[in-house]
């Protein structure tokens, strides 16, 4: 074979193993399949399969990381994607695409960003990887996007929250580098 042949059987390889990972990515979305907490670990939960998930208590008491994602995406995300991640004309609804889209391919979307433009789309992501605002609270915003996916809050700020853990503040500051 030669070196040209072998490019373009590696150009196909790459293009099956895109479609099979999308497809695959479908058939295993997290964000509507169960979220219960399975581990705890300094206020944070994770569910069975160790994604970042959410707590909620009987009486709406919701977990710090999901309070923090309520307040991180409403600082940055909302304004495209609208209120309580229910979408807008300019961008889809972050609650209705967590049902399919797994933890992984969350974080990759709000890293690296996304550009799908033909004939019959016109949708653009920018990549928020140096928005420290976003990425030092990717899993809060997840977590608050997951509780909403699977309508265990509603809209709107949440009316009660934990305490902010130890943990959480020193995360922030090694992140942040804010004190």
């Amino acid at each position: 074979m030669t070196i040209k042949h072998w490019k373009f059987a590696l150009v196909v390889l790459a293009s099956v193993s895109a479609s099979f990972i999308s497809a695959s990515s479908v058939a295993l979305a997290d964000g509507a399949d169960d979220p219960a907490v399975a581990s705890s670990e300094n206020g944070k939960y994770a569910d069975k399969d160790g994604n970042p998930t959410y707590k909620i208590s009987p009486d709406g008491t919701v977990d710090w990381y999901t309070f923090s994602g309520f307040r991180r995406y409403h600082s940055d995300c909302h304004v495209c994607h609208g209120p309580n991640g229910e979408g807008s004309t300019y961008a889809p609804a972050l609650a209705e695409s967590l049902k399919t889209l797994t933890y992984p391919d969350f974080v990759s979307v709000v890293t690296n960003g996304r550009n799908h433009v033909d004939a019959a789309n016109d949708k653009v992501m920018p990549s928020f990887a140096t928005n420290v605002n976003v990425m030092c609270y990717i899993d809060d915003i997840y977590v608050y996007l997951r509780a909403r996916a699977n309508n265990a809050i509603p809209g709107g700020r949440p009316p009660a929250h934990e305490d902010k853990p130890e943990a959480a503040k020193q995360a922030e500051t090694s992140c942040t580098g804010i004190k």
